[in-house]
Formats: structure tokens, sequence, C-alpha cells
């Protein structure tokens, strides 16, 4: 099974329209335009009846005391967790694509709706990304984030993040989750029913010094 995207290439970096902030050079960072970005696959095996897309970081630091501080750099040897960033699943087996855009577009205060997704893009449904737990205690942008939204890694982090975007074929019609569901449900429940799986890796940056010329 493989996958591609014409919104960047594998291990290259992800374009500002993709992220959730982008650099400033007067704030460090201001909100960006957060599309979800193109996704397709192919060589997918017999017997699929369903797909899900799960986008994480690894790269995330493990404490927050210097994340976003003034003076101060968090540094690149620091342990690191994952930060989910998308859940997607019961796509139908006819399924080969997800479009730029399609699933989001702009910062949505409080997080979208979910987790069923209605109209045309019906059965799909999408869990709640990390942001939900991020924005707990903002009295402005606290609520259930489902659903994609993009890059926002900490503007004075030593390391560059990895963003990986991994489609998996599976051998169930609908993944057996409920209400808001996490990356962590979302991948116990598909345990034993992946019949393949693809990943493609973006990188992203609001350190000044380390992204891209």
């Amino acid at each position: 099974m493989q996958i591609y995207s014409d919104s960047f290439q594998d291990g290259a970096f992800i374009p500002v329209q993709f992220a959730f902030a982008k650099a400033d050079p007067a704030s460090h960072i201001v909100l960006s335009d957060n599309r979800n970005p193109h996704l397709a696959w192919s060589g997918v095996p017999g017997g699929v009846k369903s797909f899900a897309v799960i986008c994480h970081d690894p790269d995330v630091p493990s404490a927050g005391d210097d994340v976003n501080q003034e003076g101060k750099t968090v540094p690149a040897n620091l342990r690191r967790v994952d930060f989910c960033h998308w859940v997607l699943v019961d796509l139908l087996p006819t399924a080969s694509a997800v479009a730029e855009a399609q699933f989001s577009r702009g910062v949505t205060p409080r997080g979208k709706a979910g987790p069923e997704i209605t109209g045309d893009l019906a059965p799909l449904r999408q869990g709640v990304n990390d942001y939900t737990g991020w924005f707990a205690g903002d009295k402005d942008m606290s609520g259930d984030y489902f659903g994609y939204d993009g890059p926002c890694p900490p503007w004075n982090d030593a390391l560059m993040h990895h963003y990986i975007f991994t489609v998996y074929a599976l051998d169930l019609v609908r993944l057996p989750v409920d209400g808001k569901f996490t990356r962590a449900d979302a991948l116990a429940a598909m345990q034993g029913h992946i019949l393949a799986q693809a990943s493609l890796t973006g990188l992203y940056t609001l350190n000044p010094a380390l992204a891209p010329k």
C-alpha cells in the first residue's frame, strides 16, 4: 500500500496553509488557514471494508515549563510525547483520497462539530484531537476539537517537528468506537483488523532559526 500527497512531499516542509498557526515576526505566531492536506493511497489489498486516517506529531515536549516563553528555548534533547492532530474513520472501501480542505478550512474556536459527519460525507466520523486538552483551560478556545487541526509547535522549540499521516486499510465496515473517541481509542479498536497501512511525514516549525530559507 502506498500513500502520497499533492500538498507536500514525504519528508518535506508542510506549507503554512495546512498549519494551525504560522510564524509572525511581531507576535511570534498568528493563526493560519488550517486546511487539511490532500492525501491519496493505492495498492490496497483485497477484503478492505473501510479506511481510517490518523495524523500525529511525536515531537511534542513532555514538559511545558519553557514552551513559548520569552528568553527560553525548549531543548531538543527533552523527552517527547505524541500529540494527535486528526482521527478520521469509516471511509468507504471505494475511497482512494481525501481532498485538500475537505474536512477543515480555518481555525474554529472551541472546535469543529463531531463525531458524525453529515451530508455527502456520511457515514464518516472524526475523533477528538489533542487540542481538546491543550485548550481546556482557555476561556476563549476550550471545547471538543473534532477532526483536523494542523501544526502549531512551540515557537521556541529547538527541535523540528514531524507530522505523520497514516492511512489504515481495515476489515471493518464501522470502527467500534463511539462518542468523543481519541486516537488511542481508534488504534485500540483497529488491533487485529489492519490489512495494510502506509504513512507520509511532513516537517513543520515556528522557530525562525529552523524554518527553511
